[in-house]
């Protein structure tokens, strides 16, 4: 979950599954997370709605070492 001020400068991000306030400087988010912004299509139950939610990266790791087929890894050579 994101907290925005004036809808622009991020103050408070939220990791949807634990609750964990994750550190926020500057409107810069200063820890790992995977923010998943999703617009679901045609043919599901979902059609025509968008959710999004935070996952701090305890959580992430959580819900992918359930995974039937793991996750695939890779090393960058460049981080921007």
């Amino acid at each position: 979950m994101r907290v925005y001020e004036n809808e622009k400068q991020l103050v408070k991000v939220v990791c949807n599954a634990c609750g964990k306030e994750l550190l926020v400087e500057n409107g810069i988010l200063k820890e790992e997370c995977i923010h998943v912004n999703h617009d679901f299509g045609f043919f599901g139950a979902k059609d025509g709605e968008s959710e999004k939610f935070d996952l701090c990266e305890a959580c992430y790791e959580k819900l992918t070492a359930g995974f039937r087929i793991p996750v695939e890894r890779r090393e960058r050579k460049e981080m921007l």
